[in-house]
């Protein structure tokens, strides 16, 4: 196996970032310092950031659904809290995609795989992200319209999406962009006044958990994550 996917693979980080870091010196096999393109060998033992790591010990990359609850930063950091170490206690190093604001909720992917982190959360990947939206004003169908249609915000228009009514104050929204805190900034936009926010789809996978619970994914739940919107992977 090349480093640069043993590196992504383990949770260090994607493979482009490993490339950089072997390109910077930081990384060494066996206490000498590796080169791009290097293989492995069972028993090799791979130091980076500070962590050894011993290539040939069944290592599984791992990915998980999470439901962030309300009031939890989705950051890995210690300087914000709560943030998911102190709601998570996993053994191995992992990467949150798909990052909901502290005032919102639901569904979240957490994994081990450097490489699968950095494909969902790429802007080309295009996969949807339902949310369900409840508010403390009335909607009106001509909120539903200009939601549909596209928001003038401080960054652009956003782009045209699904929205339909569930309630009388509530709608529900699948985007595939994820600009910081878009349906709160839409929805600003409309003087329309957010109460819940809660994702609960990304891609073709739905939010079956309560919160703060954690589930292993299948590979077969995994290829649902991976569904794009014309239904292909």
């Amino acid at each position: 196996m090349r480093l640069n996917k043993f590196l992504a693979q383990s949770g260090i980080c994607a493979r482009r970032k490993a490339d950089t870091l072997i390109e910077e010196q930081k990384v060494l096999i066996n206490s000498e310092i590796a080169v791009l393109g290097q293989t492995l060998n069972p028993g090799d033992r791979v130091t980076c950031m500070g962590k050894t790591y011993v290539f040939g010990q069944d290592f599984v990359s791992r990915t998980w659904a999470y439901y962030k609850p309300r009031g939890v930063v989705c950051t890995t950091g210690g300087r914000e809290k709560p943030n998911l170490l102190d709601q998570i206690h996993l053994k191995d190093r992992f990467f949150a995609v798909g990052r909901l604001d502290k005032d919102s909720e639901g569904l979240l992917i957490l994994t081990t795989d450097g490489d699968l982190a950095q494909k969902l959360a790429h802007p080309s990947f295009e996969h949807e992200k339902e949310y369900m939206v409840e508010c403390r004003d009335v909607v009106q169908d001509r909120h539903i319209k200009a939601l549909g249609s596209g928001i003038e915000l401080e960054d652009g228009i956003t782009k045209p999406c699904k929205v339909w009514l569930k309630g009388e104050r509530s709608f529900s929204m699948v985007l595939e962009e994820g600009r910081n805190r878009q349906i709160r900034r839409m929805c600003r936009a409309l003087n329309m006044r957010v109460l819940r926010l809660r994702r609960v789809r990304i891609g073709g996978l739905s939010l079956q958990l309560e919160p703060n619970q954690l589930k292993l994914l299948s590979q077969e739940e995994i290829n649902k994550l991976m569904l794009r919107t014309n239904g292909n992977t």
